[in-house]
């Protein structure tokens, strides 16, 4: 009898190994050597069949009171849901400054949009649909953008050209994009990618193999191939709680914008410059221009970088030097609504000190959607435009 059993404690144990090793492999992902988890490999048409129900199309039009012709414009874009009690997250461009959203879930149900609250300048934008008197709305949770490497692979889901639910493929291109003419102050890292995005795609998901968002597409530069961008979801994660709790991204107004004065650059101008930010345009109406720092006048081309000349050089800011573009970069991000700012100014050779509280930053003419574009300019720079 004992020998009989032997056979029968071995094959327990042996299942109770696979069950074991099957519960942990059901837990969270191991770590690779490289401490990363490994990487998912969801076939794609399992990753549309599962986050396309959650892609929903946005049509809104806008009306321009100031104009007798060609009054009514009409934008069409994607979203997607992100709670089941039907808020959607897209693009400011397409949602923002609208007289009516129009918007359509995956089954063809029409349902009218309304705007809980965008910030242009993230071109994020939150819309709330009502709830179906059956049922609940498929949704998608966003990823964690911080884990994403260069080279791997994406598909982007929406409605290009008016063609519902499509879904291109690509790689994860370059991350950490800032674009020109972008202020220090509004810094919004971008992640580029080159799966197809077309009008139409404006709002909608990037996701990874995984089937997690890990991007909000928003914009591509024209006359290129396969250059696009979208707005990562952990910075999505944050403004979408403003936008719901406040309707807005609260950030406080520094008034003033312009470029790093470093080592290289004083020599070759042999000009009286320190290191510093060259403040080069004071915003009207802003505390730096009631606080009278002043801006360039001068316009100087350097290896094909443009700068105002003749303006203040800020030192040092809060206590901080500003010489090079992380301590710059530290120095904004610390600033908040409220709090004062102290400033240690170059100006005609001698230093002062500026400060002044500062405000919230209102909506500026640049900001709005339309004003800002991707395109190629005369000097082979690029500047920013919504896809629309």
């Amino acid at each position: 009898m004992i020998m009989s059993l032997m056979p029968r404690r071995a094959l327990w144990l042996a299942l109770l190994c696979v069950l074991l090793v099957r519960a942990s492999a059901a837990g969270d992902p191991p770590a690779t050597e490289s401490g990363r988890p490994p990487a998912c490999a969801e076939p794609l048409p399992d990753i549309f069949d599962r986050v396309s129900p959650a892609v929903v199309s946005l049509s809104a039009t806008s009306i321009n009171p100031y104009r007798l012709s060609e009054r009514v414009s009409h934008v069409v874009g994607a979203g997607v849901l992100i709670d089941a009690s039907g808020l959607i997250l897209t693009n400011a461009h397409v949602a923002f400054g609208r007289q009516s959203i129009t918007v359509t879930l995956d089954d063809g149900t029409r349902l009218p949009g309304t705007l809980v609250g965008a910030d242009p300048i993230f071109d994020l934008a939150v819309v709330r649909i009502p709830k179906p008197p059956e049922g609940t709305l498929p949704t998608v949770a966003l990823g964690d953008s911080d884990r994403i490497r260069v080279g791997e692979e994406v598909a982007a889901i929406g409605n290009p050209l008016g063609l519902d639910q499509t879904l291109t493929r690509g790689i994860v291109s370059g991350m950490n994009r800032i674009l020109p003419e972008t202020p220090f102050s509004l810094l919004e890292p971008l992640i580029q990618t080159d799966a197809p995005i077309n009008p139409g795609n404006s709002g909608g998901p990037l996701v990874n193999r995984c089937g997690e968002v890990i991007g909000i597409n928003t914009a591509v530069i024209s006359d290129a191939q396969n250059i696009g961008f979208a707005v990562p979801s952990n910075l999505a994660k944050g403004a979408v709680a403003a936008l719901i709790a406040q309707g807005r991204v609260i950030r406080p107004w520094v008034g003033f914008h312009g470029q790093l004065v470093e080592h290289d650059l004083q020599g070759l101008l042999k000009l009286p410059l320190v290191e510093g930010l060259l403040v080069e345009v004071i915003e009207p109406g802003s505390p730096a221009e009631k606080a009278g720092l002043e801006g360039g006048r001068l316009e100087l081309e350097v290896d094909g970088r443009a700068f105002l000349l003749g303006g203040d050089i800020v030192t040092r800011m809060n206590g901080r030097a500003i010489d090079s573009s992380d301590a710059l970069t530290e120095a904004m991000r610390a600033l908040r609504v409220g709090a004062t700012l102290e400033m240690r100014v170059f100006r005609s050779g001698s230093y002062r000190d500026v400060r002044y509280t500062l405000p919230e930053r209102p909506l500026l003419p640049g900001d709005v959607p339309g004003e800002r574009a991707l395109a190629p300019v005369a000097s082979g720079r690029l500047r920013r435009a919504p896809l629309r």
